[in-house]
């Protein structure tokens, strides 16, 4: 199949290696179009607009940052919505609030294009592995049309209700995450002065009913973050984080409801940004708070 991929980002680039593995025919663009190089060479063709890689392939899948970044994409005289897309399939990868979701679909179908939003839950290398779990929100119907694709990404398919519910499923997926990293910082934090090896630390807690699956995921990257190196490559950064931590509070302003651990844990991350945290992997949050504790004690500004 000829699929266009829009958005090459981290995640987005490891949804085209992965894709491009299984024998699809690529369509790419993105902002920056450096960074289609790889694809490129491998025999991805890249389109000069979003409008021209929705002309040129039967089913488009966009992975971008936030509702801007779709508008960027969609809108304007080489938007996808400018070209013809009659007939053809849209799934919708970004971590953004249901409305957004349901907005683009209206417009998207307006046209006579069908519609599958599909977040994911997971990184780069379970990407590029097929082993992602997806979020889907659309019709059975439409849903059915997009899974021979989306089974190729996924270990698991989660159709969660009509267009929106996959959005509504990925933030609450990320909330407990996010906040471990700070509750596992905290946690680090009480025993950092017995000076017990990380790796010893992450093992311990893995092993107690408070530990998560991404200490056994990514626990030497972890450990890494709790000693205050920089744990590489990067898959997911704090500014990336903090990006969906305001979109979990400003969906809960909309349903009504106040998420204050989600408030405080993103004041943490926005000063970690702030102190040069920025663009480095979330993982490395499970030594920010440590450190700036250590810091505070010894009577050390940050």
């Amino acid at each position: 199949m000829k699929i266009g991929i829009i958005g090459l980002g981290r995640m987005g680039a490891a949804l085209a290696t992965r894709l491009q593995g299984c024998g699809h025919d690529l369509v790419v663009w993105n902002r920056t179009p450096d960074k289609a190089k790889g694809l490129v060479e491998a025999g991805a063709v890249l389109a000069d607009s979003p409008a021209a890689a929705g002309e040129q392939s039967e089913a488009i899948i966009t992975c971008l940052l936030d509702e801007d970044a779709l508008e960027a994409v969609f809108g304007g005289n080489q938007g996808v919505l400018a070209a013809d897309v009659s007939g053809k399939l849209f799934i919708e990868m970004s971590t953004v609030q249901p409305r957004t979701q349901r907005a683009l679909a209206a417009r998207i179908t307006a046209k006579g294009g069908v519609y599958v939003e599909c977040p994911v839950s997971g990184s780069t290398g379970p990407a590029r592995e097929g082993r992602l779990i997806g979020l889907a929100g659309g019709a059975p119907e439409d849903v059915a049309r997009a899974r021979p694709i989306l089974e190729q990404l996924c270990r698991r398919i989660e159709h969660a209700g009509p267009v929106g519910s996959g959005a509504s499923l990925k933030l609450a997926v990320n909330l407990p995450l996010v906040v471990y990293y700070q509750a596992l910082g905290e946690a680090y934090s009480l025993c950092r002065h017995l000076g017990l090896d990380p790796e010893r630390i992450v093992d311990l807690f893995s092993d107690t009913s408070g530990g998560a699956n991404i200490l056994k995921a990514r626990g030497g990257m972890i450990a890494n973050g709790m000693r205050g190196d920089d744990p590489q490559p990067v898959t997911f950064d704090v500014d990336s984080f903090r990006k969906d931590l305001r979109t979990m509070i400003a969906e809960g302003q909309e349903l009504g409801l106040s998420l204050p651990v989600v408030e405080r844990t993103l004041s943490v991350y926005d000063e970690a940004s702030q102190q040069g945290w920025g663009s480095r992997d979330g993982t490395s949050l499970a030594g920010y708070w440590s450190s700036r504790s250590t810091e505070k004690a010894s009577g050390e500004s940050i």
